[in-house]
């Protein structure tokens, strides 16, 4: 059989078997979610995604006899590399029929394209960044993503370990049940904390959204900076990821902490809308609009996906109000349980502090990495 054939995407119908690609790949999977396309356009448009404001991208696609068998996207981001002083690219958006040589094809020409600008390594999958998918899911099939999840069948670990990838970082998510009270102990630690620092706790103001949301940003580039994964979120896509999850958002499931009226830390959480989209089939038409309209306020499991304290109040106790916030507020509205993800393998603050909870670690996805050159 002759080998793959290995070409860059340069126009609009190469663009679209980019993004049906893994429409064909899950068609028979009980567990893919799959995404709006209009979403999937828009993310990969260096016009519309302010993520290209600061990064360039190449898209690939493998071919056999006339169809496509694999993508992936080859990613350099300044910011980070700034932040980090360092050359590292990424790919993403990899997807492939069990074909190692496609693969590796793949991977081997966004190598290449990285290598030729100048990078040193390589890491992913991230698509296009870790604050989007991130990773390959290791532990935890049979069951849906989450919501901005990744999903992927197990091949793809041995697809990257062929083409020379290496183990980066696990990342964990965790399962809560939402219908058992907080542990007595945790709860009386965040009560002690918030009487002892005159803590208020509120929710996200929907009417001074943009304001809010640059209390979003500013508490997020402060607790997250000393993170191996971290990347300054710029107000443009800070914007872009607001104007996606707005939709959704129940604003007392978005909490603000506050001292002496200054906001100090957050978290958001967010209805799992994949279990609406599960069924969408990637469009809003023609019914679309409709079953996610009916369907989005029947959505009783959330996903934790962002918590954060700035540093001079870490270790104080503060993570503990906010976890236990979150859970009665709820609980309050009826939700049953809620993914938390996804926290670094090797931070042991935050996911010590998530086991205290009740929570299990229940799914783990893998980052990879390569020498280049």
């Amino acid at each position: 059989m002759d080998g793959p054939r290995i070409s860059i995407v340069e126009d609009r119908k190469a663009a679209e078997r980019f993004i049906g690609l893994p429409y064909r790949l899950y068609r028979d999977d009980p567990f893919w979610v799959p995404p709006l396309k209009s979403d999937v356009r828009e993310l990969l448009d260096r016009a519309k995604n302010p993520f290209f404001e600061h990064a360039e991208a190449e898209f690939f696609l493998a071919e056999r006899g006339g169809r496509a068998v694999g993508r992936v996207a080859a990613i350099i981001d300044r910011n980070y590399n700034t932040y980090h002083e360092s050359r590292a690219g990424w790919f993403g958006f990899f997807e492939c029929e069990d074909d190692q040589e496609a693969a590796t094809g793949l991977l081997s020409a966004a190598c290449g394209w990285l290598t030729a600008r100048g990078m040193e390594e390589v890491f992913g999958p991230a698509s296009p960044t870790l604050n989007d998918e991130a990773g390959f899911l290791l532990e935890g099939h049979g069951m849906s993503p989450r919501l901005m999840m990744a999903y992927n069948p197990p091949y793809y670990h041995r697809l990257a370990e062929g083409a020379g990838f290496v183990k980066a970082k696990d990342l964990f998510a965790w399962w809560l049940d939402a219908s058992l009270p907080p542990p007595e102990r945790v709860a009386r630690i965040a009560d002690k904390v918030a009487s002892r620092n005159g803590i208020t706790v509120r929710s996200i103001k929907m009417g001074d959204f943009r304001a809010e949301l640059g209390l979003v940003k500013e508490i997020y580039n402060s607790a997250w900076e000393k993170n191996w994964d971290f990347a300054s979120m710029t107000e443009a896509e800070v914007d872009f990821m607001a104007r996606k999850l707005k939709p959704v958002i129940v604003p007392d499931m978005v909490r603000f902490v506050e001292v002496g009226g200054r906001a100090v830390a957050v978290s958001i959480a967010v209805p799992d809308i994949n279990l609406v989209l599960k069924g969408m089939g990637g469009s809003l038409l023609p019914f679309g609009w409709l079953k996610f309209l009916l369907g989005r306020g029947k959505v009783k499991e959330y996903r934790l996906f962002a918590m954060g304290t700035r540093p001079e109040y870490r270790g104080k106790g503060f993570d503990a109000v906010l976890y236990v916030d979150a859970l009665r507020q709820g609980q309050k509205l009826g939700v049953t349980g809620a993914e938390l993800s996804w926290t670094l393998e090797d931070n042991e603050a935050i996911n010590s502090g998530i086991r205290a909870m009740g929570a299990e670690l229940y799914k783990r996805y893998r980052v990879y990495e390569k020498r280049l050159g």
